[in-house]
């Protein structure tokens, strides 16, 4: 048997025992469903901020101090331009109020109210409105200001605005979009950035327990370090395959059934490349990112020996997933920039960028040097994290690198 196909198959013997160690197990079942725990609590926490966001939206008003002949006229122009807004963007309820003896008092005194919260209070003729407006209330005065001089043009033409009726015809583009490529380029950064923090941090822990029963010295005995140290890396990856295809698919069920409106504002994330070629490469700069990652974390994580010194590495490590996704991220805002340049070049970046850069640029040789370029870096990380394990804590810096053995036979 060649030294190639013997270091092969060790190191499958080494994934397929870690995948089982780790699939086989209830514990599992857990980390399958965590996406639902952690859902859950998020919605349980949403639904909480936004029952307080209602509550505070419902007593929130803008205030129009003006005298009752203009009521009618300004409830009009208030309905009227509401209309444009999402519903979610909609200004305070108006609240409309007759001036007394001194207006400027009144306007004042509204903001001291306790049963309203006042964003914005407007006073004066309408030609010259005074608005005073609160801390929170710059885009309430803003629209209290609009409302002024739709009110205003309303009363000089005899209290009604002339009718115009457009017809709207909604275009579709043949091509793909910047802003859609745009979007398509963050939503793979942001992808690979989630799978990556909540799959590859696991990886750390793998060779603790080991190294506290002393199998490792059992299997570094018998096989080179490396090939240790790729099949767990591997083993490690084949359950964050199948946590994947899970939850694609599930996820996959779930967009079937989405409505019309939601389904098109998918369709508008178009990426240069094309959909079919877009997911071939997503799927590839995820892999790299976890052995990228997941590599490095390996090698940093070997050197711990207790949970303690692992927990003390999570903190560093979730900074610099953070720090990658943060440079990844303005990279694909600027393609072609020397930022750009940068983030694709670096190695533990460079999966990020690379998938957004599939969403911005339809070329596509420089994916295959990408890919290459990244699976060098893992064999790089992997031989490193094996060297240092092999002097720090097995205490055997004379032993050779792998590609330096021969065979006993020989």
């Amino acid at each position: 048997m060649s030294p190639f196909r013997r270091m092969l198959r060790q190191t499958m013997t080494i994934a397929r025992r870690d995948f089982i160690a780790t699939v086989f197990t209830p514990i599992f079942l857990l980390f399958l469903f965590a996406p639902v725990i952690m859902g859950s609590f998020g919605a349980i926490g949403g639904l909480g901020a936004a029952s307080v966001s209602d509550g505070a939206q419902d007593k929130a008003r803008i205030i129009a101090i003006v005298p009752a002949g203009t009521t009618p006229v300004i409830q009009r122009g208030d309905a009227r331009l509401r209309a444009m807004f999402r519903r979610d963007e909609t200004p305070p309820a108006l609240m409309t109020v007759t001036p007394r003896r001194d207006p400027a008092a009144q306007a004042r005194a509204a903001f001291d109210a306790k049963n309203i919260d006042a964003a914005a209070v407007l006073y004066g003729p309408l030609d010259a409105p005074q608005i005073l407006y609160g801390s929170r209330g710059v885009r309430a005065a803003d629209y209290l200001a609009t409302l002024a001089q739709v009110t205003l043009a309303t009363e000089r033409l005899g209290g009604t605005l002339p009718a115009s009726n457009p017809t709207k015809i909604r275009m579709t583009r043949t091509g793909t979009s910047i802003g859609g490529q745009h979007q398509s380029a963050f939503f793979a950064v942001f992808g690979i950035f989630f799978l990556t923090l909540f799959l590859s941090g696991q990886v750390v822990g793998t060779m603790a327990e080991e190294r506290n029963n002393k199998v490792i010295e059992v299997l570094a005995a018998a096989v080179p370090l490396e090939s240790v140290f790729f099949g767990k890396l591997i083993g490690m990856f084949g359950v964050a395959v199948l946590f994947v295809a899970f939850w694609g698919t599930v996820v996959g069920q779930i967009t079937s059934l989405l409505p019309a409106g939601a389904a098109a504002a998918i369709g508008d994330l178009t990426p240069a490349v094309g959909g079919p070629a877009f997911m071939l490469l997503f799927a590839a700069y995820f892999s790299m990112a976890y052995l990228l990652l997941g590599s490095v974390f390996l090698g940093v994580g070997a050197q711990a020996s207790t949970m303690r010194e692992i927990q003390m590495l999570s903190l560093p490590i979730t900074i610099l997933q953070v720090g990658m996704f943060g440079l990844s991220s303005a990279a694909v805002s600027r393609p072609d920039s020397w930022l750009a340049t940068f983030a694709e070049i670096f190695p533990l970046s460079s999966p990020f960028a690379m998938a957004g850069h599939a969403a911005n640029s339809p070329e596509l040789w420089p994916h295959f040097a990408a890919l290459a370029w990244q699976a060098l870096w893992v064999t790089i990380f992997i031989a490193v994290g094996a060297r240092l394990f092999r002097r720090g804590v097995l205490q055997s810096g004379s032993a050779r690198p792998f590609w330096r053995r021969r065979r006993s036979s020989d």
